[in-house]
């Protein structure tokens, strides 16, 4: 069976998400996207995991899918039908781990999967004797990750422990703020059973194998989507079958050719592409960065390195080799292509009246962004739409990068020329 999993997602009771951010909306958005399967996020939160198994049931197979259905928070959604077999969950959380090791403060988030019930009453009744489970949907433990790596193995065989966004700053394994800079300095004993990394928004599977050192892990993208809308914007796409076991199984590469792809940001557009400091305007590439001593140039103060930087510090080859790794597909959310079409705000009313017209003719929204035919596109007003959809396809953008915890801004329109495009199918720099 072919379908697309989003397996890094946040509930409402994780800071800094919306109120949407419910098993209901999920499902509903789920669909309207194209995932058949979804995280159900934060199971550590008490809360949530009461919602978790008030409202889902397992589905025979190691996911769970909903006891019934309820209408979704947004209009729209409602005028497409959604049948509990449509979308299914994934036991799923993220772990936030902030220890001390070898004289360093180490800040590393781990994404936890799990395939029953059973397995996270048993974790986290452990877990919840080294922290406050209920503070947020993303707790923090004072836990190294070798331990909680050790731990959660002995509870649960089954369970599988992914690093989490690799490359940013502030909470991650390669982190250029706390991170480590080699896998089995994070890991140690427990390294193998470690197998894939979750590359983030601003890196892409084409930066990560620049590194020799990665070239034995699956690399898997997820949107760690905050609001509903955002789901899908980074996932994964398989043919196997479709259980617990068959996506791990999958990505293990076991047997191989079941893990097809990923959908990836440009990564450009992610927060922390680039090094700089959003309050004092600078934004620097990593050679302008060195060329600073990676200080900022208006406070004096050290930069944020970002991700293309701590990549090409670790990197041991110029670029990845082409035959290496999984295939992979930069797309830009339809919502944006539509706002930056009409030269409006990709979250404004009218914008989504468009994008669900889409959706109506089409089916979901990694069918309009991949596989529809350009000339079934063009057809749905406004023709600029389809237009830029293929422009996407071709990689005929320009890029502004994200840096310092602010979204890069990937262009497909030129702002003076309505069909100004780049001669050639790479990125540039505005």
């Amino acid at each position: 069976m072919k379908f697309a999993a989003d397996l890094h997602l946040h509930s409402k009771f994780s800071r800094a998400t919306s109120r949407d951010m419910t098993l209901d909306n999920l499902a509903a958005w789920g669909k309207v996207k194209g995932l058949a399967l979804l995280a159900t996020a934060d199971f550590t939160h008490p809360e949530w995991f009461f919602l978790i198994k008030q409202k889902l049931e397992p589905a025979g197979n190691g996911f769970l899918r909903l006891k019934k259905i309820s209408p979704p928070d947004h209009e729209a959604l409602r005028t497409f039908p959604l049948a509990p077999e449509d979308v299914h969950f994934i036991l799923s959380t993220e772990i936030s781990l902030i220890y001390s090791k070898r004289g360093k403060v180490r800040k590393i988030h781990l994404l936890l999967l799990l395939p029953d019930f059973e397995s996270v009453e048993k974790i986290n009744a452990r877990l919840g004797g080294l922290g406050n489970l209920r503070s947020d949907g993303r707790p923090i433990l004072g836990l190294d990750a070798k331990a909680f790596v050790r731990l959660v193995t002995d509870l649960c065989p089954r369970a599988v422990v992914i690093p989490a966004h690799i490359w940013t700053p502030w909470f991650s394994l390669f982190g250029a703020n706390s991170g480590f800079d080699a896998v089995e300095e994070c890991f140690e004993e427990m390294t193998p059973r470690i197998f894939a990394m979750e590359t983030g928004l601003s890196s892409d599977p084409a930066m990560n194998r620049r590194l020799s050192a990665l070239d034995q892990y699956a690399l898997i993208s997820n949107s760690d989507a905050h609001s509903p809308s955002k789901l899908g914007r980074e996932a994964n796409v398989f043919d196997t079958e479709f259980s617990y076991a068959g996506v791990i199984d999958a990505i293990r590469g076991r047997p191989p050719g079941r893990f097809l792809h990923t959908i990836e940001f440009f990564p450009e557009e992610g927060k922390y592409h680039y090094d700089g400091h959003r309050k004092c305007g600078v934004l620097f590439s990593p050679g302008e960065s060195r060329a600073h001593n990676d200080l900022c140039p208006a406070c004096g103060k050290t930069l944020t390195i970002g991700v293309m930087h701590r990549v090409e510090e670790l990197a041991d080859r110029e670029e990845a080799p082409a035959a290496l790794g999984l295939p992979f597909k930069n797309l830009i959310p339809l919502n944006e292509i539509i706002g930056q079409a009409c030269v409006k705000s990709a979250d404004c009313a009218g914008v989504w009246d468009i994008y669900f017209r889409f959706i109506r003719e089409f089916g979901d929204e990694l069918t309009v962004l991949t596989g529809t035919p350009v000339a079934d596109l063009v057809r749905i007003q406004p023709e600029r739409v389809g237009r830029g959809i293929e422009r996407m396809r071709k990689g005929l953008v320009r890029s502004v990068p994200g840096h310092d915890g602010e979204y890069g801004v990937v262009r497909i329109f030129a702002d003076d020329e309505e069909d100004d495009a780049p001669a050639a199918g790479q990125l540039s720099l505005f």
